[in-house]
């Protein structure tokens, strides 16, 4: 399964782009976007809400490129032991991706990007 985001595609050039992308970001199936690759804090994103910020946004031979600041969770996982005394709490992760959106498609890649 790919990510495809038609709605962001339709709006491109409009003032309602950022607000269309980053609803179709919050909107992806978790399992879809490299939340993992992004951690800072956690060792396992949970499947909890995706918000984003839209940062930058150019257009580049057919495809349209946007940086975007990722807020997500994560736990730290521990044994599961009886006496495991690690608590299993959410940790708030941030990072930056670029989706790269096909202009003709929608199809959509999307990459974490590391300092």
């Amino acid at each position: 399964m790919t990510l495809n985001f038609h709605k962001a595609l339709n709006a491109w050039g409009t003032p309602e782009f950022a607000t269309a992308l980053k609803q179709e970001i919050a909107q992806a199936d978790p399992a879809l976007l490299p939340l993992q690759q992004g951690l800072s804090i956690g060792s396992h994103a949970t499947d909890g809400p995706v918000g984003a910020m839209i940062l930058k946004v150019d257009e580049d031979e057919g495809m349209i490129r946007a940086k975007a600041g990722i807020f997500y969770t994560s736990i730290i996982a521990g044994c599961s032991c009886a006496d495991d005394p690690t608590p299993i709490s959410e940790n708030n992760e941030y990072c930056e991706m670029q989706f790269d959106i096909d202009r003709i498609t929608g199809e959509t890649v999307v990459t974490v990007l590391v300092d």
